[in-house]
């Protein structure tokens, strides 16, 4: 816990220095800065606090119970355990702790301890119930402190993350914070988000969680979202994309058999995303025979037994894009023809002859190829893979195609004659089906069918092509990076799936975070980009994915992390501070703008006019913000430039812009004489006197100090001279020591004079020559003169005091009065007075007075005195407005009041009402009343805070009321 111990000076200090002050942070703020001091340290009762604080007594009387009391205020954290101790006189004392005037019980959060002379009360496990006055009671003395606890301050546990969303998207921004139903600040670029915006953003707490959430973003909606508590801040960065579609795989033209199946599938950015199916420009209506599906990103339209008909342009149009994916099925007609007895076997493929033969399947998909044959007797068929020697020949659209050359082909020792299994043969009557499931790139290459009969055999080489998405490309290497820019750059991934790369996507996140964010809609066509709108200090990581026709690779590895930092902007107000003939001295400030990458030091550099090499001026950084450049050639013209340095690199120089000349300069002598000494100093006797003077001059001026003409003893006066300036020491001032100081420089013939005049006062002495002069009635008249000595000050009154002969008890009748003599009245009958007068002065009252030798007597008359009786006056009445509510139109965000007049005997009692409801114990409002003068103060109104608002006032005697219209308008 931290103990606030009052200093000699009236302030508070924490044993602690570690932890902030909070009470002595209030005690020396501005009232305008209260509230955001409540919000940094967690306050939460501000008003009750400051109250509590003001009731706090400064000085207080000697007790003869206590030996050392509480002190007037404690500091304890949330959930830590503080001790309240007294010092008492009596060591058989019972002692009372009492909380907010309630006496305290034992318990096992309160213990009570008696050591000695010593008290103690322990608190353990302090919460926000414990704040609150206590006081330690002994007999009918008190001892009264004030406990503070204060909340630890929140931090963030988990922090925002980053979000992409298309326009009219839902948008939620978390976090995770230390406490639950912590208070916390959003923020949008750095522009508060407030309550009254509500109908755009909607804030909400659960338990430890804080969330922000946009219900339609627009693109007006992106920019910097923070979070901020007395504890910690977190930032993310929002980016609304105009609404977009991709096309990951468009729908490819089919050719298929009679009976058999044709999917036509596509893949879109957007698994929300309907279409349409067209054929020939009308809608394709499913049936049992024609299916149409929409699973997530996949659309797909199902024909089964395909049946000439069926042969058409087929298109899917996405709803609300101005998309059309369209392509064609066509019908394979199997022209069976008539073959005498004893015909040679043939291959009947449309593709034979044709120059590439290549079929493309896409890794994953089914390829079926139907390959009809003829012949009697019906032909044996031999399929093969076949090897080459060398590389597959590649033609100029970069398909795979056979070597001219058969030397050049090799086939498999095993031949394809499986059934079953992912890679098959089926044979049938007048055909047969090669079959691949699930292909691969390994399936990739020629193939070659080979049917015999008796009377010949026939042959036929098929190419299959395997195309899939790219392999992932390696990881980005991240270069220039700046305040919240960097280039990132990438290699080609090293197979492209047998398809060209269309382009790259690249993502981005923060390095603790999960969420990667997408950077670009359209594909990058280039290897590199220039990345922005980071944070600077915020570690972040890029990855990248390839995409080709087929659709998007897997993601690349991530990058190293990296964060962005600028350089610091260029140090400011670089002036030459001081020139001799072998150095110059040079001062500036640190730069405007530091950055997250912090400050290393500053490099200096110098120049000789009409070269253009620099040359480092100080061996190194230096982290000071002044240097003296030494052993520089005299007479030498030299430019003079500054840099700061941090992580990021250099800053912009800043330049002197004319050159410096190294030489001593002849600068006239001046003397600046302070304000403060323009005028007669004024010190007491006894007090310290250091008189400081600065001056300029070069070379180093003379010094003279005169006084009233006279050469100054040195015995007497300390004079410590410097380049700079010149002081005065007086260690206890006397009063010889008034009188008119002069002050000379000289530099060869030029000179510069100030005069000071100096006063050295004291006490005064007693008044002289008083005497009674007269007394009657109940009535003295006594009279002085001036003291013979001021005190070498002018005399500002006298305490005229009067004491009853009987117990000579001293009483004030006159203070500061101004006269030398004067008329005491309202004295006792019978009784015998002595009058004493003491001068007074700016040290105060003279040590001795000034006192009659003779004492008036007031004589006793015959008569008693009845004072007449008079009828006590009623000055009752009800209450009374004499200055009504004035109806007010103000803008919203800033405070504003209202104010009326009322009067009435006794003071009324005022309540506010604002639609009726009343205004008691509503923070946002203060009520104030003052010699009749009622304000009600509106905190920060919001257009909520409009409405009727109406005073009321009562007293016994009745009451009234009045009321006023306040209209609050939004901000321009």
């Amino acid at each position: 816990s931290d103990t606030l111990i009052p200093s000699c000076r009236g302030e508070a200090k924490s044993e602690s220095q570690s932890d902030a002050d909070v009470w002595e942070i209030l005690r020396k703020a501005p009232p305008s800065e209260y509230e955001k001091i409540a919000f940094q340290y967690g306050i939460t009762d501000l008003r009750g606090m400051l109250k509590r604080l003001k009731r706090i007594k400064k000085e207080e009387k000697k007790s003869t119970a206590f030996l050392k009391k509480l002190d007037p205020a404690y500091q304890v954290d949330k959930g830590q355990k503080i001790k309240l101790m007294v010092e008492v006189a009596n060591p058989d004392a019972d002692v009372k702790w009492l909380k907010n005037g309630q006496e305290i019980q034992v318990s096992g959060r309160y213990i009570f301890e008696a050591v000695g002379n010593k008290r103690i009360l322990t608190i353990n496990h302090c919460s926000l119930a414990d704040d609150a006055a206590y006081e330690c009671v002994v007999g009918e003395e008190k001892s009264f402190t004030e406990l503070f606890v204060k909340e630890p301050p929140i931090l963030i546990t988990h922090p925002l993350e980053d979000q992409m969303v298309m326009a009219g998207q839902r948008v939620e921004f978390e976090c995770e914070v230390s406490e639950e139903g912590a208070t916390v600040k959003w923020e949008k670029d750095g522009i508060e988000l407030t309550r009254e915006e509500t109908f755009k953003y909607r804030f909400k707490k659960d338990g430890k969680k804080q969330y922000l959430i946009i219900n339609e973003s627009t693109k007006e909606d992106s920019g910097h979202y923070t979070v901020k508590t007395n504890g910690g801040v977190s930032v993310a960065e929002l980016i609304v994309q105009e609404k977009k579609l991709e096309v990951y795989q468009s729908i490819a033209d089919l050719t298929v058999k009679a009976r058999d199946q044709a999917v036509f599938k596509c893949e879109v950015s957007d698994e929300n995303v309907k279409g349409i199916w067209l054929k020939n420009g009308k809608e394709v209506v499913p049936n049992e025979r024609i299916k149409i599906s929409h699973i997530g990103r996949i659309h797909k339209l199902t024909i089964e037994d395909v049946t000439p008909d069926d042969e058409a342009d087929y298109s899917f149009i996405p709803q609300g894009f101005a998309y059309n994916l369209s392509a064609k099925l066509q019908f394979l007609e199997v022209k069976i023809d008539f073959v005498p007895r004893e015909e040679p076997p043939k291959i009947h493929l449309d593709c034979l002859g044709q120059s590439p033969d290549t079929i493309v399947v896409v890794a994953g998909n089914k390829l079926r190829l139907d390959v009809p044959i003829s012949g009697d007797p019906t032909p044996s068929v031999i399929w093969q893979k076949v090897n080459k020697k060398s590389d597959l020949v590649r033609s100029s659209d970069d398909s795979i195609a056979p070597s001219e050359n058969s030397s050049d082909l090799t086939t498999d020792s095993k031949l394809l004659f499986e059934s079953e299994g992912r890679v098959r043969v089926e044979m049938h009557e007048d055909h047969c089906v090669f079959i691949i499931e699930g292909a691969e790139k390994e399936d990739e290459g020629v193939y070659r069918v080979t049917v015999k009969n008796p009377v010949g055999e026939d042959k036929a080489d098929i190419t299959v092509k395997v195309i899939d998405v790219p392999d992932p490309p390696e990881a980005p290497k991240i270069s220039n990076i700046g305040e919240d820019y960097c280039t990132v750059q990438w290699q080609p991934p090293k197979y492209d799936g047998g398809q060209p790369v269309l382009g790259y996507i690249l993502e981005r996140k923060k390095k603790k975070s999960y969420r990667w964010m997408r950077l670009n809609f359209d594909l990058l066509k280039e290897l590199t980009y220039e990345a922005k709108r980071m944070i600077e200090g915020v570690v972040y990581e890029m990855r990248i994915y390839a995409v080709n026709s087929i659709g998007m690779s897997r993601p690349s590895p991530a990058s190293q992390p990296f964060m962005p930092i600028a350089p610091p902007s260029e140090p400011t107000h670089f002036t030459v501070e001081d020139v001799s003939d072998s150095t110059v001295a040079l001062k500036w400030r640190p730069p405007e703008r530091i950055g997250a990458g912090g400050l290393d030091g500053y490099i200096v550099e110098y120049c000789k006019d009409g070269s253009t090499e620099w040359i480092p001026a100080l061996p190194g950084l230096t982290e000071r913000t002044s240097a003296l450049i030494k052993d520089l050639v005299t007479g030498d013209k030299l430019h003079f430039r500054i840099k700061a340095i941090n992580l990021a690199g250099e800053s912009g120089a800043a330049i002197i812009k004319e050159p410096v000349t190294v030489q001593e300069i002849l600068q006239r002598p001046k003397i600046w004489l302070p304000r403060h000494l323009r005028q007669t100093l004024v010190k007491k006797v006894g007090e310290t006197i250091n008189i400081v003077i600065p001056f300029q001059g070069k070379p180093r001026p003379k010094i003279i100090w005169t006084k009233d003409s006279q050469t100054l003893d040195s015995k007497d006066v300390g004079i410590r001279n410097s380049n700079t300036d010149t002081i005065l020491f007086i260690r206890k001032a006397e009063l010889h020591h008034s009188g008119a100081y002069e002050v000379t420089l000289q530099i060869e013939n030029m000179t510069d004079k100030v005069a000071i005049t100096m006063q050295i006062i004291d006490k005064p002495g007693p008044p002289q020559n008083i005497k009674l002069v007269d007394v009657w009635g109940f009535n003295a008249a006594v009279e002085w003169t001036p003291p013979q000595d001021d005190g070498n000050a002018q005399i500002l009154g006298y305490t005229v005091q009067k004491a009853d002969k009987k117990t000579m008890e001293w009483y004030t009748v006159f203070d500061h009065y101004r006269r030398t003599n004067c008329v005491v009245s309202d004295l006792i009958m019978g009784n015998e007075y002595f009058f004493r007068v003491f001068s007074e002065n700016l040290c105060g009252l003279s040590e001795t007075a000034a006192t009659t030798k003779n004492p008036a007597y007031i004589q006793k008359t015959g008569t008693a005195y009845k004072p007449p009786s008079y009828k006590e006056h009623d000055f009752s009445e009800p209450p009374k407005f004499t200055h009504p509510l004035v109806n007010r139109s103000v803008i919203a965000g800033y405070n504003t009041t209202l104010s009326c007049a009322v009067r009435g005997v006794p003071k009324p009692k005022i309540f506010w009402y604002k639609n009726k409801m009343d205004l008691s114990g509503d923070a946002k409002y203060r009520m104030f009343s003052k010699q009749g003068v009622l304000t009600l103060e509106i905190r920060k109104p919001t257009p909520f805070d409009g409405g009727c608002y109406t005073c009321k006032a009562v007293n016994e005697c009745g009451e009234a009321e009045i009321e006023c219209r306040l209209d609050v308008r939004g901000k321009p």
